[in-house]
Order: C-alpha cells, then structure tokens, then sequence
C-alpha cells in the first residue's frame, strides 16, 4: 500500500469534489446518502453513520454538520489529518477497510465505503471490505459502496490518451477490453458483472445502483464553461437520468446501494 499513501500524499480529493464534474459526483451521491438516512430516520430517529475510506472527510464531515452522530476510517494518514484538521465532530481512526475488527457487528444504520473499492486488486481482497462493511451495518440499514468502472478507463486512458495498444500488449487490458490492475496502476476499474459477482459471493441484496457522475468526467471542458443556470440543469439531469440501466456502466463512478436484510428477512 506504499504507492496509494504516496499517491493520496500528493492528491487533494476535496478539491476534485469541489470542481465542477466533481460536484455532479458529490451531489447526487449525496442525494442518495440522504434518501436512505430518510428511510431508517422512521425507525431509528438518530442514526449512526460509518464513512469507511473517508479520505479527507468530504462526505463524513458534511453529514457531521447537519447533525448525524458519523465515525470515519481511513487508512491513509495524510488524508486522516486532514480530515481531524477540519475540527468536525467526525469520530476518526486510521484502519484499513479489510479489517474493521474495533467495530462490533450491528453498528451502524448507514454504511460508507468509498473509496476502498478503488484500490483493491483481488476478488478475496474486495470480498473482504465488502463483508467487513456489511457486519457493521444494522440489519435494514444501508451500504452505499462505489467503484470505478472499467469501460470509462478504456474510453479515456485507452484510446482518448492513446494507451490502448500498450495495454493490450503489457496485460492491462484482456482480448475483451476489461482492466486489469495492479497496485502500481493505483486504480481498479470494474463491470457490472463484477460488482454483482461480488454481491453474490455475500448473499447482499440490492436497492439501488447509479452512475454518480455520468457524462461529467467526459464532459470536464463543456460543463466548465457553463452558466450557472446550465449547470444546474446538468446536476437535475443526472438525478433524472442516474438510474437508468443504459447508462450505469459508461460513467467513472458507480454507486451501488444494498440494503442489510432483517434476520427474518
């Protein structure tokens, strides 16, 4: 994990949320973060939230300003001062999403996990953060997990920079144009295959699945130069569209919401 901390050493994820296509990806995830909170609110009237991944705290320190009771982890340790440098009432640890073993079962009404799908390589090592997430998350509570999706790393990375025949050439690319990553690639890109192979293996059930982001991480240029009018008809038209099966695989950020079944469920 030496190449991800030098990596996040260097990288400002607050700023990429704050910019424009960014805030497409931030505000419909938190749409979604909001609807199901909305959901158990009936039930549990002060719920827990869990941020797994945190990265400097964009989505967890939010939340802690509106009022929500929020614990983070985060592995990496300079995304976690900045985090704890933000004096929120966020409760944070540095750990790593595979082994969440401080946390009891059952905790928490609302699950976060972010940012770890997108740097780990392997089916069992996915497969663990996954199971880890889902101990910790209340039986009716939810897990909103993101990933990256492959088909936006070949359209960009591939043939838009020009990498395609590289890739194909030094296996980062299979005869049928799926990524595969290592840890020196930094980023793991997935298809909606993988993720329901992964759900599978876990026996989670969906709720929802959408592309946070959609065209915007293509469309980085032209939404910059919008007007505010817009570009607020660019954010209502990802909300309108995000669900929409057609699209789901084609943007860079997926969300997939799974709701934690009641034991007699």
């Amino acid at each position: 994990m030496d190449e991800l901390i030098a990596h996040y050493n260097k990288f400002n994820e607050d700023k990429r949320l704050t910019r424009r296509h960014g805030q497409v990806e931030y505000t419909v995830t938190m749409h979604y973060i909001h609807q199901c909170l909305a959901s158990v609110q009936e039930q549990v009237p002060h719920p827990r939230i869990m941020d797994i991944g945190a990265g400097t705290g964009r989505y967890c320190v939010a939340l802690a300003e509106e009022g929500y009771d929020c614990t983070a982890v985060e592995y990496v340790p300079y995304n976690l001062s900045r985090l704890r440098a933000k004096n929120s009432s966020v409760v944070s640890y540095r750990g790593d999403a595979r082994n969440l073993k401080r946390f009891p079962d059952a905790s928490y009404d609302v699950t976060l996990l972010f940012g770890p799908m997108y740097h780990l390589y392997t089916f069992a090592d996915k497969q663990k953060a996954l199971a880890e997430a889902a101990r910790i998350t209340k039986p009716g509570g939810f897990l909103l997990v993101a990933y990256l999706m492959n088909e936006y790393a070949v359209l960009t990375f591939g043939f838009k920079e020009g990498h395609v025949s590289e890739c194909l050439s030094d296996g980062r690319l299979t005869s049928d144009y799926h990524c595969v990553s290592t840890p020196r690639d930094l980023y793991e890109y997935v298809r909606l295959e993988d993720i329901n192979a992964l759900n599978d293996s876990l026996h989670l059930q969906r709720h929802k699945i959408l592309s946070a982001d959609g065209a915007a991480d293509y469309m980085r240029r032209e939404i910059n130069a919008m007007d505010e009018e817009t570009f607020a008809h660019f954010i209502r038209y990802q909300l309108t569209v995000c669900e929409r099966p057609e699209l789901l695989g084609a943007g860079s950020h997926i969300v997939d919401i799974l709701r934690i079944p009641q034991p007699d469920a």
